[in-house]
Parts: C-alpha cells; structure tokens; sequence
C-alpha cells in the first residue's frame, strides 16, 4: 500500500523541517494543524483537542504526531493535559476507527527530569514539569493502543533532547543571541555537558522510521558528540567573533539570586523575562544522554558543528528579519 502521511501539528518547528523535506521526495503527506503551514499547501485544519476533527485523518495510514504544548509558562495548567495527554487519546480513537496501524510521536526526554548523567531509553521517568508528565502519560496511551493490536501496529516514539535551528525561538536560541548582543554572562564553571539536537537531523530521524515495523521503537534523540557549556559558549563565540573563551564569568550562588530576582520582577509586573530561576538551573544542569539511534542505520544530515554554524549564520549574520519564526522552549 502506498503510504499517505499525515503529519499531525506539522505547521510548527520541527513540523515545518520535515515538510521541507518531504518536498523534496514522492511522498504523500498532508499537513493537519489549527495553523496553515508555510511549507506546503497540502493543509487540513484540526484540533487534537476535537475528536470530531481527526475524522479528516481516515485516508492516511501513518500518522505522526508532533502537536504539543510544550513551553514552561502556559497557563492554565490544564492546557498540557488537554493537548498532550487528550490529544494522544482522540489520535488513537481515530487511528483505531480508521485502521491506521502506524504512529510516530515525538516524546522528550523531559520525561526523565533532571537525569543521571548518561540517562539511555531504560532510564526512569522522573519529570519536574507539566510537560514531562503530560508526555509520559502520552507515551503510555500510545503504549495501549499499540498493544490492542500488537503484530500489526507500529509505535515508535523519539524522546529528543532540546531541538535547535533557523527560526527556532527557544532556550537554544535565547542563548545565542544573548552571546551575540554581548550581555551574555557564563555562570559556573562551565563544566556541565549538554545534550542538543539540530532540526534538520531529528526530522530525518522521523522519517527513517516511516518504514518501522509492527511494535514499539523508543529512541532518544541526541546529536553526539555531547557538548560541555564552555564548549558551546566557545564555539559560539568563535564563529561569531572569531574569540576562542567565554567571556565574563559569574559564580553560581550570583546566577542563582539574579534568577530568582527575575522571578520576582516577572510576578509583580505579569510580564516574562528571559532569565528566571529555573533557566539558570536548566543552563547549569548538565543534561546528557544516551541513544539507541546509534546502534540502528540511521545517519544524522550534519553534524552538531554544522547545525550550528548554519543558526547562527540564518540568525545573526544573513539577513533572514523576514521569515517566521516559531517560539518554544
């Protein structure tokens, strides 16, 4: 059978760097969002939180599902149980009803919260936000659909780690254009590694797996080599600056009270700032994984080298003002 892939939130991020690809290939697809894509005019309008809406879903028989709430200031609260946790439910009613045997969702390792060092696919969830929760119980309903009808549906699931890239707005973003206007202050010694994942390659990473056979895959997704804070402060700095250090540097019980001084300013004045408290101990933390991606034939597009001189060329150096950008975290 041929496959039809219906790429569900595919209007968003990493969405838009899949479409971009699939483009390029004789792959059907459709785009099913609240939002027009910008990368393609095969578009139909849904609402994961509208069960009646995925009726639209009945002449594909992949679905992959990206649709998410994912930043750390959503409010209500509720909102992540709606969209992440509900909307996996609707999507397997309607792959159920319409007998779609193949799923790919895109989890995160959120899931495993401030993990151990080295943390691999078995590692324990251990979450410290709505967001890691909501994806963990989203793994689990599709975890029980799956096992309705084991030895003809297909479940993969790809954990990745922060994603980075052109028109990204997210923490990886924020970083690189704090070094890039000079504000930019290091915190700590700089020490802690980071797991970080370019667009480009985690897309490639999903669509390795449209051939995914009956069962359930579970990767992380991570660009290996891990990266230390100095590291990646450095490099920045060199393709922007051509400088080979960090610049100022900070000790930690100072980053700490500057992030929480923010936290307070944002509550008083209802506003959100760019630092808080728990972005300094996110950009302390070392938060470095491991993939099983490895061990399988899929091959990253570019290394985490190239992923990020390409964003900070798209951002800081070409003239780019014009092209959407999508805000995350």
């Amino acid at each position: 059978m041929d496959k039809k892939i219906a790429i569900v939130g595919g209007s968003g991020f990493l969405g838009s760097s899949l479409v971009r690809k699939l483009n390029k290939t004789k792959e059907k697809f459709v785009v099913f969002d609240k939002v027009p894509s910008d990368e393609t005019d095969s578009f139909i309008e849904i609402d994961v939180e509208d069960p009646y809406s995925l009726y639209q879903l009945k002449d594909c028989n992949i679905i992959i599902n990206l649709a998410a709430v994912h930043r750390d200031d959503i409010k209500p609260i509720s909102k992540y149980d709606d969209v992440n946790v509900q909307g996996a439910i609707n999507i397997c009613k309607a792959a159920s009803n319409y007998g779609i045997n193949k799923i790919i969702f895109t989890s995160s390792v959120a899931i495993y919260g401030f993990a151990p060092k080295n943390t691999g696919e078995d590692g324990e969830p251990n979450y410290f936000n709505d967001y890691g929760r909501t994806k963990f119980l989203a793994e689990q309903v599709y975890k029980e659909w799956q096992s309705q009808n084991s030895d003809k549906r297909s479940l993969t699931i790809i954990r990745p780690t922060v994603i980075f890239g052109e028109g990204n707005r997210g923490n990886v973003y924020n970083l690189l254009k704090s070094i890039n206007s000079g504000r930019f202050f290091m915190i700590g010694n700089g020490k802690n590694i980071k797991s970080i994942a370019y667009v480009e390659n985690v897309s490639s990473c999903l669509m390795f797996f449209f051939d995914a056979k009956p069962g359930i895959h579970i990767y992380n997704y991570i660009d290996k080599p891990d990266i230390s804070m100095n590291k990646l402060i450095s490099t920045v700095r060199n393709i922007l600056f051509k400088k080979n250090n960090v610049g100022l540097r900070l000790p930690v019980f100072l980053g700490l009270i500057i992030g929480k001084a923010a936290d307070v300013v944002a509550f008083l004045l209802k506003i959100n700032l760019p630092v808080s408290s728990i972005r300094v101990k996110k950009f302390l933390a070392t938060t470095q994984f491991n993939s099983s991606i490895y061990n399988t034939n899929f091959k990253p597009d570019y290394s985490l080298q190239d992923g990020l001189e390409k964003t900070i060329k798209y951002e800081f150096i070409e003239n780019n003002a014009h092209k959407k950008t999508f805000d995350t975290e």
